[in-house]
């Protein structure tokens, strides 16, 4: 049995941890792996983070050295696939010597931009090539989509184009009645909420002609008059059940550098259960989203055509959707996509 360490960057409540990692863990168990996940930050760091609260700097070092303490205990296992980032504000050769063994690096955001851009900006002189060292040093990537992985093979040949995955044996398809009023949706967290910005101008001038009802699943709405908005709370056991209330699910996207670090796992979860989508026409969403499941726009106009289409023609978003499913059975399933991360670990190891 090949002992395999996951070092998650947050809990369980966030998608990264139960898509990248947790998920895996039976399929790879069927092939003599143990897979072990830890994380860093907990789930009551998420909530905070979510609800607006501080998390006090004594909870952060104690998490810290938790980790810290763990790694510095923990030697029975041949691998470690650390996912994003071992230690924030830590640089790489600390990383490593802590690592201390064979590790996979996996991403599915452009961390590589982290202390580049945004608030961090000024810790570049000491982090700023963090995640190139730790790049380079790996024994395999897994990146999350083509961006990522264009990057990461200029700095470790052995990388794999390894999206982030849906079970479709828990996803399913909802054959149901057309709701009476056209009902476009979102999926996410607080964190990418702001994203839904670039629907307002669209779905302002669009609801002044006909109805629409927007459902906002997992994050805060903006406000946008002329439509119908329903805010609901994110739950595992719910998501599913709501993505089947929608007609269209959506992705928008601004063109930065750091969105198009994104997995486009959105648009897997409404084409999983049959739903087509409109997304921008920014990063890994212009990898996945082609005529046959749905469509991409680059501006308010296109945003206005794409949905104003899809709302006149039921038929065809019934045939985008099935299209949908299809291609995320076949290409972007967790069935379709264990026996490469087997691969890696076994190549790795041996």
């Amino acid at each position: 049995m090949i002992r395999v360490l996951g070092l998650a960057l947050y809990g369980p409540l966030a998608a990264s941890n139960r898509y990248r990692l947790a998920q895996y863990k039976n399929g790879l168990h069927k092939n003599s792996i143990h897979l072990e996940v830890s994380s860093l930050l907990n789930d009551t760091y998420l909530k905070n983070q979510f609800s607006g609260k501080k998390n006090s700097y004594v909870s952060l070092i104690k998490l810290a050295w938790q980790r810290v303490n763990m790694l510095l205990k923990k030697s029975d296992y041949d691998l470690i696939i650390l996912h994003c980032e071992l230690l924030p504000m830590i640089p790489a050769f600390i990383e490593k010597m802590l690592i201390r063994t064979k590790y996979i690096y996996d991403f599915d955001d452009a961390f590589f931009l982290r202390y580049k851009q945004g608030n961090l900006k000024k810790f570049n002189f000491l982090l700023g090539n963090k995640f190139d060292s730790i790049m380079r040093s790996a024994s395999a990537i897994n990146a999350g989509n083509s961006y990522l992985a264009e990057y990461s093979k200029k700095l470790n040949p052995n990388t794999k184009l390894f999206p982030t995955v849906i079970d479709t044996d828990r996803y399913y398809v909802n054959k149901k009645q057309e709701n009476e009023i056209f009902t476009i949706g979102w999926i996410g967290s607080p964190s990418t909420s702001g994203y839904l910005e670039e629907m307002i101008d669209p779905l302002n001038e669009l609801g002044k002609r006909i109805p629409i009802k927007m459902i906002v699943i997992g994050g805060p709405a903006p406000k946008i008059e002329n439509i119908s908005i329903d805010e609901i709370p994110w739950r595992e056991d719910q998501e599913i059940e709501l993505i089947n209330k929608l007609d269209v699910g959506i992705m928008p996207l601004p063109a930065t550098d750091w969105a198009r670090g994104k997995c486009a796992f959105k648009i897997l979860q409404y084409m999983a259960c049959g739903i087509p989508v409109v997304a921008s026409k920014v990063g890994a969403n212009i990898d996945i989203v082609h005529s046959d499941v749905g469509f991409l726009a680059h501006d308010k106009n296109s945003w206005i055509s794409a949905l104003t289409v899809l709302s006149e023609d039921s038929k065809l978003r019934n045939e985008l959707g099935s299209n949908g499913r299809k291609l995320v059975e076949k290409k972007y399933s967790l069935s379709a996509n264990l026996p490469i991360l087997v691969e890696v670990i076994q190549s790795v190891v041996k």
